[in-house]
């Protein structure tokens, strides 16, 4: 090659090189080619909202900021509630790009929500409650004060808001990426070179958003997130400067910056501020966007600054520097930055040297703990505990959720009623309204008093909650949460099984001519077979609803001069009224005045109907106690009747832990020392006495044993003391069930066969055992009690078919008057089928839930159309319907008669049970002393024909003992509420819900 041609070479490829290079700087400081190819990949990545579930999404599966706003849970939540009744109504469907891209493991690129969190709305869809985190941060870019932009840009990303580079790529600063490239090739090499972070604003976001744990664990990682951020970053167009002004300020708003107890994760400048030095983030602001003051003023200048810079520095290693061990470093590298930025230019040498002049000041978190302000109503801390269940959530990451709830909650009424019922603790409001007087209260109690209140509105597609609010400034609901012995509300329920039986013996018998009525048998015990027949067999209107009124008008006699063989011993009974005792009264009128001797004769009828109605059942088979079939009929009864009653009490116990068996079953007891003890020698043989008496001190606080009787206790009941069904009876459970517990505990994983096979002996001895007794009234003592506890297992399935919440009743005639408990809640959903003609509807709180809206993930879950169930006859609950509306008539809740009418004049109709109760802790065998654990007074109502609810007064605590009020204190609560209520019950009222 001539010399001339190697010049005319090298020239080319200088100038190829030059060319290269002055393209490649060209690029690097103007990013068009990065701009025209970001900008068209990011033309691909859509998404669109369409109704229904969506087949093409992908969630994300890590990264802080999407676990925080729940987006990665969604796949989680939408499993959990298809459980409860709720599906996609509507879902985000990705592009094929997007698919693609998320695929390839990039981030989906939108606009992220600096500020979000949970809000909950009523029915008409003003909020109920509204969290957002982070609590504090700026609305926009104009807002960022121009120190505060320029300190963080000069710490991070100087030439982030470089006006004269319209196109830069906001992801990538190439000098600081080179030399961190650079930096850490050499320290592989083994050369000390310095390794700066080569991140910009954009990356890091990206980084502490969507990264795993928050973090760039290797090189791989690295370039995702860059390429993430800079398809982010074009998703506009070509143009950034707006996105790169939105980057500074989202990067203020969300910046990481540790956690503090009391408050939790604190992210941006704003919260920041408030938590690690208890600065007033608004002060802040306008200290620093104030040009330089004197004297006081610009020492408050120069301290702001400095907290501002503190963070600013703390967000790289937030866990270190915002600790005590990192504080000194913290406090030195933010001098040198304030003296940095007086060299640049960016503050005067004055503010610098305020600055320098104020140390920082760090919140004492332990003395002055930065809480968030708090403002619940009763109604949303409801709705939140119950979506908390629902999504498998804690409160404190509910109310980060990206979410929004709406309710069916009347948000206006909710606040009246809860401001209302407030005030009765003020004397002059309850005098004013009647609250005082015989069997109501005393201006010195009323503060000890509490209220709840549910208000529900019957719908076509189902029951929904428009109040539900109580006086307590606890998280616990009353309506929901509690156990308690409401009284004569139990009653309700007892004339339900009684009409529902009669409901069952006209259907049975009806058709039968009067001759066949008058042959047909009927075991003398069951008397309300033997009225069927006798009514039918005379009637000549033989519908069902001709009978249940003559059912209605049944006699009873309401003397207490009878005792009763129930629940294993020999008990007796009081009315409330000593007048009523000479009473024979029919069914109608004593539930109208509520008299109890009447229900516990009544529920002794059902009792006993229960017993004798299957031909064949142990009772009838036990009264020929010289039958030769008998052993062999009971071996083959004792194998299939012992696995009906084995299965019932499986279903209650299947799939908790041993610890949950235990507790379930223990709470369904009713208590003393020798029941107890008992259930604890056998379910744990091996324990001590002084386990024994540490479980007794726990279950019956403030009258457990003392060592002498725990000692005696110990003895009597070792574990070969008793076979099991002595034990059962000494417990008063059905032995099976106390066997099962046994089990259970010891076999957790246990399935239905095995059970059935390792239960085969003990079946036999439960019933074998009744005829093995020598004296023959202990034995039919033993057989009675033996048949009662079946009976209640039976009567229990009719009660939760008509949604009595627990899973066991005592089994006693004191059932009828309230010993098993109950919920106000339950009560409602009671008188809800009866107001719905029978049928039992799914109660609504929530209507529909809305995530992650105006994201990728956006998802709308809605209820499912769910059919009610038919619970009660329809003739059945209108019987219970006009039954009830004469206890407000002329029964117990009379004060209400009249109360409540439309504006048109109209008297609403109204119905309704009261029902007071205490529950007691015995503390003097003999002469029966108690403390009152709480004392309770409800009424379940119905107002006109959609609505209805419970209104309960209640005191807990030991100081209950004293209080005498009954029902009528929430009868005449209910009716002072009139004027509230009435505007909701219109059908034409504006203040109605819309859902």
């Amino acid at each position: 090659m001539t010399p001339q041609r190697r010049r005319l070479l090298v020239g080319v490829v200088a100038a190829g090189l030059l060319a290269g290079a002055l393209l490649v700087s060209e690029e690097v400081q103007h990013s068009r080619l990065q701009a025209g190819y970001f900008s068209g990949l990011a033309a691909g990545l859509a998404y669109r909202v369409q109704d229904g579930a969506s087949a093409a999404i992908r969630f994300p599966a890590d990264g802080p900021f999407d676990e925080r706003m729940g987006y990665t849970r969604l796949p989680r939540i939408t499993e959990r509630l298809a459980t409860r009744g709720y599906v996609p109504a509507r879902q985000a469907s990705f592009s094929p790009g997007l698919m693609a891209y998320t695929g390839s493991g990039y981030f989906a690129p939108y606009r992220e929500k600096s500020h979000a969190g949970l809000d909950v709305a009523d029915c008409r869809d003003q909020t109920l409650y509204r969290f957002r985190y982070p609590y504090r941060g700026y609305a926009d870019f104009p807002a960022v004060p121009e120190r505060v932009a320029q300190a963080l840009m000069f710490i991070e990303n100087r030439d982030l808001l470089d006006a004269s580079r319209p196109k830069m790529n906001p992801a990538v600063d190439w000098v600081r990426f080179t030399r961190a490239v650079l930096g850490q090739l050499g320290n592989l090499v083994g050369v000390d070179a310095d390794a700066p972070g080569g991140s910009t604003l954009a990356t890091q976001i990206e980084k502490y958003r969507h990264s795993p744990d928050g973090v760039t664990y290797d090189a791989g990682e690295k370039l995702r997130q860059m390429i993430s951020a800079s398809t982010r970053a074009y998703l506009d167009g070509e143009e950034t400067l707006p996105v790169r002004r939105r980057i500074l300020l989202d990067y203020l708003n969300t910046v990481p910056l540790s956690a503090a107890a009391g408050f939790g994760e604190v992210n941006g400048l704003g919260d920041g501020l408030w938590v690690w030095f208890a600065a007033d983030f608004d002060r802040v602001n306008a200290l620093l966007a104030a040009p330089d003051g004197e004297g006081e003023t610009l020492a408050e200048q120069g301290g702001a600054l400095k907290q501002v810079i503190a963070l600013m520095i703390a967000h790289r290693r937030p866990s270190y520097y915002l600790s005590a061990a990192g504080r000194d470093n913290l406090e030195q590298q933010a001098q040198s930055y304030a003296r940095l930025f007086a060299e640049h230019g960016l503050i005067s040498p004055a503010l610098r040297d305020a600055a320098l002049a104020r140390p920082l000041q760090f919140r004492d978190l332990k003395a002055n703990p930065p809480l968030l302000p708090a403002d619940i109503g009763k109604g949303a801390t409801a709705i939140r505990n119950r979506l908390a269940g629902m999504l498998g959530a804690s409160l404190y990451e509910l109310d980060r959720f990206d979410a929004r709830v709406s309710t069916t909650l009347n948000g206006t009424l909710q606040q009246q009623v809860s401001d209302f019922l407030d005030r009765l603790a003020e004397p002059e409001v309850a005098r004013s309204i009647g609250l005082f007087g015989e069997r109501m209260l005393t201006p010195a109690g009323l503060a000890e008093v509490r209220y709840s209140f549910t208000l529900v509105e019957s719908t076509p597609d189902g029951n929904r909650v428009r109040v539900q609010t109580d006086t307590t400034d606890q998280p616990l609901d009353i309506n929901e949460g509690s156990k308690l012995e409401l009284g004569s509300t139990a009653k309700l329920r007892t004339l339900a099984t009684y009409l529902e039986i009669i409901a069952e013996l006209h259907q049975k018998l009806s058709d039968k001519s009067a001759a066949e009525l008058r042959r047909t048998a009927v075991d003398s015990h069951d008397r309300l077979s033997a009225w069927a027949v006798e009514y039918l067999a005379g009637a000549t209107d033989r519908s069902l609803p001709a009978m249940l009124q003559a059912a209605l008008e049944r006699r009873y006699s309401a003397s207490p001069g009878e005792s009763f063989f129930t629940g294993g011993g020999l008990h007796s009974f009081n009315n409330f009224r000593r007048e009523d005792d000479g009473q024979v009264p029919t069914v109608r009128e004593a539930l109208q005045g509520s008299i109890n001797l009447v229900f516990i004769r009544l529920m002794r009828d059902i009792v006993r109907y229960t017993m004798y109605k299957v031909p064949g059942s142990t009772a009838q088979l036990l009264k020929d106690g010289e039958d030769p079939r008998r052993l062999e009929y009971l071996s083959r009864f004792a194998d299939r009747e012992g696995q009906v009653f084995l299965r019932r009490f499986w279903h209650k116990y299947h799939g908790k832990k041993p610890e949950e068996i235990r507790d379930v079953f223990l709470d369904g007891l009713r208590p003393n020392a020798d029941r107890l003890a008992a259930v604890f020698r056998y379910l744990s043989p091996q324990a001590t006495a002084a386990q024994l008496a540490a479980f007794l001190d726990q279950r019956l606080p403030g009258d457990a044993p003392d060592a002498a009787r725990v000692a005696r206790l110990y003895e009597r009941n070792a574990p070969d003391a008793y076979d099991l069904p002595d034990r059962g009876y000494v417990a008063r459970v059905h032995p099976l069930e106390l066997w099962l517990v046994g089990y259970l505990s010891a076999h957790p994983d246990a399935d239905w066969g095995t059970t059935v096979e390792a239960s085969s002996d003990e079946r036999q001895a439960v019933y074998r055992w009744l005829f093995r007794t020598r004296f023959k009234g202990a034995q039919d003592s033993r057989i009675y009690t033996m048949l009662e506890v079946e009976a209640f297992l039976d009567i229990h399935r009719r009660w939760a078919n008509l949604a009595y919440p627990f899973g066991h009743l005592v089994p006693s005639l004191a059932t009828a008057l309230g010993s098993s408990g109950d919920r106000p809640a339950a009560l409602a959903e009671l008188m809800g089928i009866i107001v719905n003609d029978g049928m039992l509807q799914p109660t609504q709180r929530i209507e529909h839930l809305d995530f992650a809206t105006g994201t990728p993930y956006e998802t709308r879950f809605g209820r499912a159309p769910a059919a009610g169930r038919r619970a009660m006859a329809p003739e059945v609950a209108t019987a219970l319907r006009n039954a009830l509306s004469e206890v407000v008539e002329g029964g117990t809740a009379r004060r209400l008669s009249g109360a409540f009418k439309l504006a048109d004049g109209t008297p609403l109709t109204l119905g309704g049970k009261t029902g007071t109760g205490d529950n007691r802790i015995v503390i003097g065998r003999h002469n029966g002393r108690g403390v009152a654990l709480n004392r309770t007074a409800t009424f379940v109502f119905y107002l006109g024909p959609r609505h209805f609810g419970t209104l309960t007064a209640y005191v807990i605590g030991p100081g209950a003992a004293s209080y005498r009020f009954t029902s009528a204190v929430p009868v005449q609560i209910l009716k002072s509420m009139g004027p509230l209520l009435l505007p909701s019950l219109e059908a034409d009222s504006p203040t109605r819900c819309t859902n």
